[in-house]
Formats: structure tokens, C-alpha cells, sequence
């Protein structure tokens, strides 16, 4: 071949700023955002003495054509890429040709990646445009104690607390025999509280869709209730034989005292009473389930809302239900008119009870208006903080946090005898004479008994 034929050679500085200056092209036809490092115009790459072969560009058949050589760091899986993008595809045009080194390394054009090209221009799967190598980010992994080559298995937390109990147990028994307590009562309090322990952390105990936990409230609620029975309000039952032994009933009961504590106490010793052991169900006001952690211990103790949906429900199943028909015009009435029963509403307990064929219970309780006799209302403050009443006692809030601590009233209960609603049948619950009258007989009952109590009672206290 003669030198009018052959084409003129390129130097390598030549060659390195045609390549760069096809990639500038690529880059801005394509995208200008793209996080690839650019390239400083006027940069000068320095010359190795000896060029590579490269790929004849489009339109050209000479394969001798020299190639731009850049000495900078690449990675193994960029030189990879890089090397597999040069041999596909050789007549990809001008930016095929400049494969080699238009881009900096791990960097591909949108629409293009590390093997070809990709003229729908979506990124395929694997690829990571702005040069980004695909890195699999490694588990995090879990610390494990490995004994003599091998996990061993985790260990049972029951052999710790038979331990326990063992030493509670004696150190109880120790205790006892110090100070002269009777021991066989002490460690069966110890091994029940031991057992209930033990069955929270295997789960063996069941909830009802109300939220009642059995369990709970035989082992933690009425075990904190019956030194306030038993020794502070020195609580008198009386009619308790009422109470059927088993299937439906409704219980209605005065409301007193400020602060529910008459339903606690009447839940405990109904239980503690009752030839069955007899769970009662109270029904609550919303105030009561939206106070933080008092809903919660009062769903797992036994209560619901007071609804004629639930208490339907519950007296369907067999429960034994309590309602307390004066609400908060009972436990908010100044002391004056201690005793004195507010109104019952409308009668809706007793549409309840008609409706699923169950007797009601008159219940009445003296000793509750004297736990924190109300001498005032705050009503403004009340207002602002969403609260039917703000109490003023003889002790809150004069005494602070003291004042909460209820005084030792003497407590009677009575229960009457039950009013059958069985040969009434359904219709009735909607006939308002029958609904009215019923009323005024359960009021008028509790009302009777609980004057009958207090002249029974010698003194407040007593």
C-alpha cells in the first residue's frame, strides 16, 4: 500500500481527545444529570510510548487505528465490564468506538449498560446508572455462644424458677417462725403466686372477647381488693343465697362514694361469698376505658362498656352482670344527700333484662358515702379538664396524694330478693308502662333496704 492511500496515523494525545469529545457528545444527547464524573476540558492524558488496537469506528474498515490510552485505577468488575462492552456489538457507531474510554470507569449512559446498548433506554435489570457498582449488602449476623463446636439450645427459664421458689419458700417459712405467723398459710400464698408465674410466662390462661382474664382477676385484682374488704371497710354481706348459682342475672346496686369503689368491693365479695365463686361483670363509663392503664385493668378484672349490645351478649352466655343505673349523679352528689337515690334514667337495664328472660337483683350498699364524703364541686375546673366533677373532701387535696386513701368506713351489703322478667316475655321490652314500672320497683327496693341498713348501723364508722 503506497503513502497516498494509507490513512494518517493519530498520535495518542490526538486519538485520547477525539474519544473524549465523543463522549461529551453521548453524555449530552442522553442525559446531563447523570452522576457520572465529567471530564476537565484542556485535560492532557500522558502519552505510554505505545497504543492499543482499537475498534474501527463506523465507516472505517482499518483496524489499526491506535487507542487512547488512560492510565487510571480500575476496579476488577469495571475492567470486566469494560472489556465485554468492547467486544459486542463493533458496529455500534461512534460511541461504540469510544467504549473504551469515553466513560470513566463503571460509568454507562442512560439507555446503555456495561454489555451493550439499550435503545428503549430503561435501565435492565442488575444495572446501576452514575457508575454505581451492584454491592450485596451482607446480613447483619447473629451473635451465639458455641460450646465444643456446636449452639446449644436455649436454656428453660422453669428449673431458675423452681429455684426461686424454693428459697422464697423458705425464707417465708423463716419469717413466719420468727415472728409467730402461722407457716402452712404463708407458703400457700407463696406457691400461688409462684403458680400464676409460672402459668403467665407458658400462657396458660385464657381472655374472653371482652377482654375478662379469670386468672388475672382471682390472683392479682381481688388479692389487692380484699384487705380493703376484709380489714379496712370490715364489709357485712348479707342475702348472698340471691345470687343464682348459675345462668343470667342482672344486679342493679346504688352508686356512691366519689371514687367506684362500691362496685370493686361488691365484685370481691360476691366472689369470695358466693357458694360458686361467681364473677361479676361490671358495665363501665367511657371515662373509665379511656384512662390510661384503669381501662386496661378494668377490661382483664371483668368490665365492659355499658351497652345494651354487651350486656345482652353477656347475659346470653350465663353472666352474672352489675349495672349501676345513677352513673355519675351518684358517685358526684354533694354528702348532704347522701343515701338518697338519684334518678335511674329510662330504664333501659330493665328493657336489658326482659329481653333476655333473666331475674334482677336488687342490690344496696351502705358505707360508700362516707369513704370520701364530697363537700364540693369544681365545676369550672371540671369543664376544662373533661371530668364530670372536680371533688372537694374533708382530705383532697388539702393532704395531697394522702388524701386519696379512702376513710374506714363500716360497709353493708344486701342483696334482695331477684325479680323474674321470664313470664313477661321479649314484647314487654318495649312496652314503656312495663319498662317504668319495673323501675320504680328495683328503686324503690334498694331505697327501702339501704334505710333499713342504716338503722341497723350504730355509727358511720362503727
Amino acid at each position: 500500500m503506497t503513502s497516498a492511500t494509507r490513512p494518517p496515523r493519530r498520535t495518542p494525545s490526538v486519538a485520547a481527545g477525539a474519544a473524549r469529545a465523543a463522549g461529551e457528545r453521548a453524555r449530552r444527547h442522553t442525559t446531563p444529570l447523570l452522576g457520572a464524573q465529567p471530564e476537565i476540558a484542556g485535560e492532557s492524558q500522558p502519552e505510554t510510548g505505545e497504543s492499543a488496537p482499537t475498534r474501527p469506528a463506523s465507516g472505517t474498515g482499518d483496524a489499526s487505528t491506535p487507542r487512547a490510552t488512560r492510565p487510571r485505577r480500575r476496579s476488577t468488575a469495571a475492567t470486566t465490564s469494560r472489556s465485554a462492552g468492547s467486544s459486542a456489538d463493533p458496529g455500534a457507531g461512534q460511541s461504540g468506538a469510544a467504549t473504551g474510554s469515553a466513560y470513566p470507569v463503571g460509568a454507562h449512559p442512560v439507555g446503555t449498560n456495561a454489555v451493550g446498548t439499550n435503545p428503549g433506554g430503561s435501565i435492565p435489570a442488575g444495572a446501576h446508572p452514575a457508575g454505581r457498582r451492584a454491592e450485596a449488602r451482607p446480613e447483619r449476623p447473629r451473635l451465639q455462644i458455641v460450646r465444643d463446636g456446636h449452639i446449644p439450645q436455649q436454656p428453660n427459664p422453669m428449673p431458675a424458677l423452681t429455684e426461686i421458689a424454693e428459697a422464697v419458700t423458705g425464707a417465708v417459712s423463716w419469717l413466719c417462725g420468727r415472728f409467730g405467723i402461722p407457716t402452712a398459710e404463708a407458703e400457700a400464698r407463696v406457691a400461688e403466686a409462684i403458680a400464676f408465674i409460672r402459668r403467665r410466662i407458658d400462657g396458660e390462661f385464657t381472655v374472653d372477647d371482652f377482654g375478662f382474664d379469670a386468672d388475672y382477676a382471682e390472683h392479682v385484682l381481688y388479692p389487692l381488693l380484699r384487705p380493703l374488704q376484709h380489714s379496712w371497710f370490715r364489709t357485712e354481706v348479707r342475702g348472698i343465697d340471691a345470687i343464682p348459682a348459675e345462668g343470667g342475672a342482672l344486679l342493679v346496686a346504688n352508686h356512691s362514694g366519689t371514687i367506684a369503689l362500691d362496685a370493686l368491693i361488691t365484685q370481691v365479695a360476691i366472689h369470695d361469698a358466693h357458694p360458686r365463686h361467681r364473677h361479676l361483670r361490671g358495665l363501665g363509663a367511657d371515662l373509665v376505658f379511656s384512662t390510661p392503664f384503669v381501662g386496661e385493668a378494668a377490661r382483664r378484672g371483668g368490665a365492659t362498656l355499658a351497652t345494651a349490645a354487651d350486656a345482652e351478649r353477656l347475659l346470653s352466655r350465663g353472666e352474672l352482670v352489675g349495672v349501676w343505673p345513677e352513673g355519675f349523679k351518684g358517685t358526684g352528689k354533694p354528702f348532704r344527700e347522701r343515701y338518697r337515690l338519684q334518678r335511674f334514667g329510662r330504664g333501659g337495664f330493665v328493657s336489658t333484662a326482659v329481653k333476655a328472660g333473666v331475674p334482677i337483683i336488687p342490690c344496696a350498699i351502705v358505707g360508700a358515702e362516707e369513704t370520701y364524703p364530697l363537700l364540693a364541686n369544681v365545676k369550672p375546673l371540671a369543664r376544662v379538664l373533661g371530668l364530670p366533677y372536680v371533688p372537694i373532701t374533708p382530705t383532697f387535696p388539702w393532704l395531697g396524694p394522702l388524701g386519696l386513701i379512702p376513710l374506714p368506713s363500716k360497709w353493708m351489703i344486701e342483696f334482695s330478693a331477684p325479680i323474674e322478667t321470664a313470664s313477661l316475655g321479649a314484647a314487654s321490652a318495649d312496652d314503656p308502662a312495663v319498662v317504668f314500672d319495673l323501675t320504680d320497683r328495683v328503686r324503690e327496693t334498694i331505697q327501702q333496704t339501704i334505710y333499713s341498713l342504716l338503722v341497723q348501723r350504730r355509727s358511720p364508722f362503727h
